[in-house]
């Protein structure tokens, strides 16, 4: 026998007694949520509304993915429903994760007037490193591995894991690693594309379903747990044919890339973003000048300051609502001092 990944001791962590499968499932979340506040700030927009926006796709791409894996393999429930709400013991169906979670984090995003489009471009990147890391709880729990197999890379499944078919076989396909690699493999593929400013805004999301579903047709070809079928073929095997239909028909619809003079620059909401963050920086140099009696460190400050010193000084005793309202009415000169905040043509 070749050598093989070893099955887990314990699907349970050591002294906290929770389960693996949910711990990877939080990293994932976790690592996702990380990314797109990165991405999202990047691009000069508030790298909170990415949690909050988080706050309902998170919880409704949960609901989706349970349900889905309930309602394929409803006849595991049939006389035990309750067990439907056991997460813990694995079964969610990524298909109606990604379709809920999409839906919340549009609803949210709408909700708090952030563009759709733009942010989905920053926050989809995410979704495939959460299922790579969350994937690997699959491990813990033994389960979706693929056909027996000796490759050296082969996992170990203990016996009360094994399906019947092949109860006689000692080691398996890891499957569920092969998708998480592929998802590994898709983020770098997004953010590499998003870098290039290439595609219009708001088709990262569905290069990625296109993506996705790609590697999980493969994927579903090597498993050998049983599965519901459709004329012969699993369910999921039909659910990504159509899915990879749908995110191609959606990359091209309206045309996949922006006009060949707009290639390589900023989106707009970049631009906008980018002039916001110069105006709040500007107001707050004018809040601090204000607040020091009239001393700056904004550009040209000093040289005011010196050609009308006493001037300032006789002025700083004044009203200081007066001041203020009189200062901020100056925050577009200041701000046409500031230097262009640098728009990042590549990177996460």
């Amino acid at each position: 026998m070749l050598a093989a990944i070893p099955s887990p001791s314990s699907d349970v962590v050591p002294v906290l007694g929770i389960r693996w499968y949910g711990v990877m499932i939080a990293l994932g979340v976790l690592a996702a949520v990380m990314l797109a506040r990165r991405r999202w700030g990047a691009r000069h927009h508030d790298p909170d509304e990415v949690a909050d926006v988080a706050v309902v796709a998170v919880p409704a791409g949960l609901v989706g993915a349970r349900l889905y894996h309930v309602i394929t393999d409803n006849e595991l429930y049939r006389g035990h429903w309750i067990d439907a709400f056991k997460i813990w013991n694995g079964g969610l169906g990524i298909p109606g994760g990604i379709l809920f979670g999409v839906l919340g984090g549009v609803w949210m995003a709408r909700r708090r007037g952030i563009g759709v489009a733009a942010l989905a471009d920053a926050m989809v990147p995410a979704i495939p490193l959460a299922q790579a890391i969350g994937r690997f709880g699959n491990y813990f729990n033994q389960e979706l591995y693929g056909r027996p197999t000796t490759v050296p890379w082969a996992i170990r499944i203990d016996p009360a894991h094994r399906t019947s078919r092949y109860a006689e076989f000692a080691t398996f396909h890891p499957t569920f690693a092969y998708e998480a690699l592929w998802n590994l493999l898709g983020v770098a593929l997004l953010i590499w594309v998003d870098s290039k400013r290439s595609l219009r805004l708001g088709k990262i999301l569905p290069l990625f379903v296109a993506w996705y579903f790609t590697g999980r047709l493969w994927v579903e070809s090597m498993r050998s747990d049983a599965a519901n079928r459709i004329l012969g073929w699993r369910v999921n095997t039909w659910t990504s044919l159509i899915m990879m239909g749908v995110g191609l028909l959606w990359l091209l619809w309206g045309g996949a890339f922006r006009p060949a003079s707009e290639r390589g620059t900023p989106h707009p909401d970049e631009v906008e973003g980018a002039e916001a963050e110069r105006e709040a920086r500007a107001e707050q140099l004018v809040i601090e000048r204000v607040a020091d009696g009239g001393r700056s460190t904004a550009p040209g400050a000093e040289a005011d300051e010196a050609a009308g010193d006493g001037d300032g000084v006789s002025g700083a005793g004044e009203d200081d609502a007066g001041a203020t309202v009189g200062d901020q009415a100056d925050v577009a000169d200041v701000a046409s001092g500031l230097p262009e905040p640098p728009v990042p043509e590549s990177g996460p």
